[in-house]
């Protein structure tokens, strides 16, 4: 039987979800990879039961997530639950997407209509054994169903109770914007936007994404904040055969050059510095974003989750050191 630690609440720091009531963990954990069928259940388990007992009270999935199997993550999540978890279902913030291909025929691919995300969502439910999740999201923008509609079936999600929360994904600032219009109007409990954003992938403020959410109280909560393991110790020595980017698992292999390791290393240097490994100063640089309310880390085993929730234990940045990764990134 699985009882929590006593103690999960003494280090983890909880941040505002931009202006709402809900307060997240500084680390979240998604269960996009690892998590979903062909997984060990035991190390699912033992990573979800991980991170509760750090404090992390976020946990992330998706309809799709446990691709090709779509729908596994949640399938062991529930399972998760069924074995100790759900007896903590009230300190849980659970959330879950759709919006990307999920099930045969019109109804199941990429889109955001109505019918697809009504019909998603009861399935997540019925997967995680759960009578409402907290946020329910749009997984990312669809240019083909009107926005309205996409809105309209998100709100009707609060209305039966199926959620308490919406948010979109993958949106960019005008996206956001418009949509945004849309919820004020219908009074929808709008809360966060969901976008890749690390140090090496900056869209977030090249757009002026995160500038906009700090303005009208929307929360970030970012994923891939490790750039598919760029941000870690992995590849400071070149490329491992066990690594994602040895074994082709990521789509930006490519980018790991000569100058991009180099740069890495640098990195490094000013989080030995820091007292950090270079995985944790990559997220709480993440979390000195005043639009960042969480970051959502992945993981394939507890060590990793461990590691990464020791970045709450420094978040504060001297101004000399935001110059000197500002440097390196621009290099």
């Amino acid at each position: 039987m699985y009882i929590a630690d006593e103690h999960r609440y003494d280090k983890m720091v909880y941040n505002r979800c931009g202006k709402s009531g809900l307060k997240l963990p500084a680390v979240s954990l998604g269960l996009w990879q690892n998590f979903g069928y062909g997984a060990v259940f035991s190390n699912v388990e033992n990573m979800c039961r991980t991170a509760f007992d750090l404090g992390i009270t976020h946990f992330d999935l998706a309809n799709n997530y446990g691709h090709p199997y779509n729908g596994s993550a949640e399938e062991n999540f529930g399972r998760v639950l069924d074995r100790g978890l759900r007896a903590y279902r009230d300190e849980l913030v659970i959330s879950t997407k759709a919006g990307y291909e999920m099930w045969e025929g019109p109804y199941g691919d990429r889109n955001g209509s109505r019918k697809y995300l009504t019909a998603s969502l009861d399935q997540s439910l019925k997967r995680m054994g759960l009578e409402y999740v907290d946020i329910f999201y749009h997984h990312v923008f669809d240019p083909n169903t009107p926005l309205e509609e996409t809105a309209l079936a998100l709100d009707n999600a609060v209305k039966q109770g199926k959620t308490l929360y919406v948010g979109i994904s993958n949106y960019n600032k005008a996206q956001t914007a418009e949509i945004q219009a849309i919820f004020r109007e219908l009074k929808t409990p709008f809360i966060v936007n969901q976008p890749s954003f690390s140090m090496l992938n900056r869209w977030v403020e090249e757009d002026g994404l995160d500038g906009y959410c700090v303005e009208n109280g929307v929360g970030l909560a970012v994923f891939s904040p490790l750039y598919q393991g760029f941000l870690t110790d992995r590849y400071l020595k070149g490329v491992p055969e066990d690594s994602r980017v040895g074994r082709g698992n990521t789509w930006i292999g490519s980018q790991l050059t000569p100058e991009m390791v180099a740069k890495l290393n640098k990195l490094n240097d000013i989080a030995s510095a820091r007292g950090q490994k270079l995985s944790q100063m990559a997220v709480a640089w993440l979390l000195h974003n005043k639009a960042v309310a969480t970051v959502l880390c992945g993981a394939s085993r507890p060590s990793q989750i461990i590691d990464n929730v020791k970045a709450v234990e420094n978040l504060e940045f001297s101004e000399e050191e935001l110059a000197q990764i500002e440097e390196v990134l621009r290099s």
